[in-house]
């Protein structure tokens, strides 16, 4: 069976690309470079290549160069390079390993060694993404965590400040969380707060991180998002979320909306959040409400 995995060979001859495309054609999906410029371009288009097979001699470009200048991006730092080529000496390994590549295999090609070791870097890939994936995200609900949440947002609010932009934060809460557990069991419970995720997924924009902060609470980090039209999200959210039905509970949300003004750090930022959540509560639930000033 056809791996999903994509290999990028990178040779400026075509003799080489075709004999190595042949060696792993029946089992990756494959990408073709004929210089190192090229390399770059397409490392970086997504989908992204799993694993670069690097030609050393190329015109322009060399291999070591495009090898470099991809673990320097940190868009494409993490995808490994084995390096194919004609050089057998100790120092040309060394230089390869030294510039972050993960393999080395020297020519004349063989398929069997080619297909193992490129085999061999695809499950390493795997495994890593998958633990990545973990780590970043809420098992229950598939959304970021709370960790990746408090390290993206401190990035996202540098860069805003640095470049004098908008960036709301909304503080979401289910409502009457502990009553729908009491009543139906945790098992309903979950599935109440993997509902909430799957409304808060469909009604945020890709540029937006959406986070499940522990419980039944979410944030949502709205990038170029001055307060005006965060208000606007956040009551289609909350809209979104009385509307749509679980086995016959009722559910909603609350939301407390705050913006980025004289804070200088995320933590600041979501206190205002979260006092405007409290608002919400006190003035019902089931609304939404901005921090403002007293």
């Amino acid at each position: 069976m056809k791996s999903d995995a994509i290999v990028l060979i990178v040779d400026d001859s075509p003799t080489n690309i075709k004999i190595i495309a042949a060696c792993l054609k029946q089992h990756y999906r494959l990408k073709i470079a004929t210089s190192g410029e090229q390399c770059l371009l397409l490392a970086k288009n997504m989908p992204q290549p799993d694993v670069i097979l690097l030609d050393i001699e190329m015109p322009g470009m060399n291999g070591y160069d495009t090898c470099e200048a991809l673990k320097k991006d940190h868009t494409t730092e993490s995808i490994p390079v084995v390096f194919i080529t004609g050089r057998q000496g100790d120092e040309d390994e060394e230089k390869g390993f030294s510039l972050g590549a993960v393999d080395y295999i020297t020519k004349p090609i063989y398929p069997a060694i080619v297909l193992a070791r490129t085999k061999t870097q695809v499950i390493i890939k795997q495994q890593r993404d998958a633990l990545q994936q973990m780590a970043l995200h809420d098992q229950l609900t598939g959304l970021y965590n709370r960790h990746y949440l408090l390290d993206i947002a401190n990035k996202k609010i540098a860069n805003c400040l640095r470049h004098k932009y908008d960036i709301s934060v909304l503080m979401i809460d289910i409502d009457h969380f502990k009553k729908i557990n009491d009543t139906h069991g945790h098992s309903i419970g979950d599935d109440v707060i993997k509902h909430v995720a799957g409304v808060l997924s469909s009604q945020n924009r890709a540029e937006d991180v959406v986070a499940r902060f522990g419980g039944e609470e979410f944030v949502v980090l709205l990038d170029h998002c001055p307060i005006d039209d965060a208000m606007i999200k956040a009551e289609k959210i909350r809209k979104a979320v009385a509307e749509a039905t679980l086995n016959n509970i009722p559910v909603t949300i609350s939301i407390g909306v705050a913006h980025l003004d004289k804070q200088k750090n995320f933590d600041s930022l979501l206190k205002l959040s979260d006092l405007a959540l409290y608002v919400a509560k006190d003035n019902g639930r089931n609304r939404v409400e901005q921090f403002v000033k007293q």
